[in-house]
């Protein structure tokens, strides 16, 4: 049994060039809205979920992103209602939102 249940990234990056990137999508809010989540749920924590910060994920195309690990699936969100519906289906009852996933060839 690993630490973690479950671990989701959120790429947090921000590009000075004007490039897109996951910043401009609040995506710091994003995450400090997970984290609320996450714990009010009662999911933190050792043999729970870790909600992480992540520099670039390399898929800004389709940013704002989040990955959750182990399960390797990538979302795209946006809004906080999104985030609610991963934590929900997702991190607390392992159903994958298939609305929102990141399609396999969206890159950078």
């Amino acid at each position: 049994m690993s630490y973690y249940k479950h671990h989701i990234f959120f790429c947090l990056n921000e590009r000075q060039n004007g490039e897109a990137s996951c910043s401009q999508h609040d995506a710091q809010g994003a995450f400090d809205h997970c984290k609320s989540r996450v714990r009010a749920a009662g999911l933190a924590g050792p043999g729970g979920v870790r909600v992480n910060k992540a520099g670039c994920l390399d898929r800004c195309a389709g940013g704002p992103v989040a990955v959750v690990y182990p399960d390797e699936t990538w979302y795209t969100y946006v809004d906080s209602q999104d985030i609610d519906e991963i934590v929900e289906s997702h991190l607390k009852n392992g159903r994958v939102v298939e609305r929102l996933l990141l399609p396999a060839d969206v890159g950078r």
